[in-house]
């Protein structure tokens, strides 16, 4: 669909918003964009105030799952979206396409969109981590689910590697089978319905995330980093300057019942800990040196850091390589797992699963990694590709590619 003469190019972001980071990237993407050039529109379960206060784009509410419904589909190994979820959201979607009838529509984890768009004859670009890819090598980890509970990681894995093609038709079936009933053909396993689009965008780098044989509708970005513009605590001047700082943050999805441990294991050391609660995990220990707060300025946090601990996702991962600093990666679900795994195989970090993640493993993991420059100069090559991925460039450049 091409804009008429003197018509402003109409683009709409539709976000699955299960977790803030899918609405949060999309928002990013959308600020590249001059609103003088562009009429933009925004669909979302969820419209966060503090994220978008200040937006000026029309906002269309649709149905999305409730997080606690996902989180908890994560937890139990269970599929996330069902086929009836996913038709209704199918209907959600095409009211607003066709309220809006827009030139490109853009999506994060909204896969309904990967019926909805076609139906509705318009332009879909999906926003998705390279690590999902068809094209990326690997396979798909096994995640912190009752099996591993129940057998161990090792068993577990060696059981889940021989059943991977069956798992990953499994959880892609409920997409294929709604595709097929409205006279669109099936599109494969997990990493297929997870990334379709007319256009796969990655909020990755190529030498973070690598893929092979990658077809020209597939592009890197580059990382979509969003930091809340947050009033810094009163005690962050306080924090004495002459030691290390640790940043740890296991926002909405990590496991929020092992922060106090994390903490007191990371606080024996001589650093000064910075902490966001986002409002879960208990007390904390009383120490002169764990600083708290339920939210902190995320990419201030990190830059100040030497090391930063998170449950392992991108958002928070990616803000410490952006500035340079290691990972610590508390792993629950697949999506951390994986990105954990590149971050591993480039030498910037390294990954515990969150079942083993025990005082004494973070203790020592920590310690290695403060104590090591190797994990620093990874993540500082790491942050050198970032500055070359400039996602407020290229998504403007393929939006006016894509005709918009």
């Amino acid at each position: 669909m091409t804009p008429g003469p003197g018509e402003r190019p109409r683009i709409l972001f539709v976000a699955e918003a299960v977790t803030l980071a899918h609405a949060v990237r999309l928002l990013v993407l959308a600020r590249s964009l001059a609103p003088e050039h562009y009429e933009l529109h925004f669909a979302s379960a969820r419209f966060d105030d503090l994220a978008f206060r200040g937006t000026t784009f029309r906002r269309w509410p649709i149905g999305s799952l409730p997080p606690e419904r996902f989180l908890r589909s994560v937890d139990t190994g269970s599929r996330l979206f069902d086929e009836a979820t996913l038709a209704g959201y199918v209907e959600d979607d095409l009211g607003v396409l066709r309220a809006v009838r827009p030139h490109l529509v853009v999506g994060d984890f909204r896969l309904s969109l990967a019926v909805s768009a076609p139906l509705a004859g318009v332009p879909y670009a999906a926003l998705m981590n390279a690590h999902w890819s068809p094209y990326a090598p690997g396979r798909l980890p096994i995640p912190e689910v009752p099996l591993v509970r129940a057998l161990g990681p090792r068993l577990a894995g060696l059981f889940f590697r021989a059943v991977e093609p069956l798992v990953s038709a499994h959880f892609a079936r409920p997409l294929n089978r709604l595709r097929r009933r409205h006279g669109l053909p099936a599109l494969g396993g997990l990493r297929h319905t997870n990334t379709w689009g007319d256009w796969t965008l990655y909020a990755d780098t190529p030498g973070l995330v690598p893929t092979r044989e990658l077809p020209t509708h597939h592009r890197y970005l580059g990382p979509v980093l969003w930091s809340p513009a947050l009033a810094v605590p009163e005690w962050w001047d306080r924090v004495p300057a002459d030691r290390p700082k640790v940043y740890v943050t296991l926002g909405s999805s990590g496991p929020a019942d092992r922060l106090g441990d994390i903490v007191g294991a990371l606080a024996r050391q001589p650093v000064e800990v910075l902490v966001a609660t986002a409002g879960r995990g208990g007390d904390l220990p009383a120490l002169p040196n764990v600083w708290s707060a339920p939210y902190l300025p995320g990419q201030e946090a990190a830059g100040r850091s030497a090391l930063v601990v998170c449950n392992g996702g991108s958002a928070t991962a990616y803000q410490a390589l952006a500035d340079g600093v290691p990972v610590l990666g508390i792993c629950s679900n697949m999506d951390q797992f994986m990105t954990m795994g590149c971050i591993e195989r480039a030498g910037a970090g390294v990954g515990l699963r969150a079942g083993r993640a025990d005082a004494g493993a973070v203790e020592a993991t920590s310690r290695r990694l403060l104590a090591q420059d190797s994990w620093r100069a990874a993540a500082r090559r790491i942050a050198d590709e970032f500055r070359r991925y400039d996602a407020d460039v290229l998504f403007p450049e393929f939006v006016r590619g894509a005709g918009a």
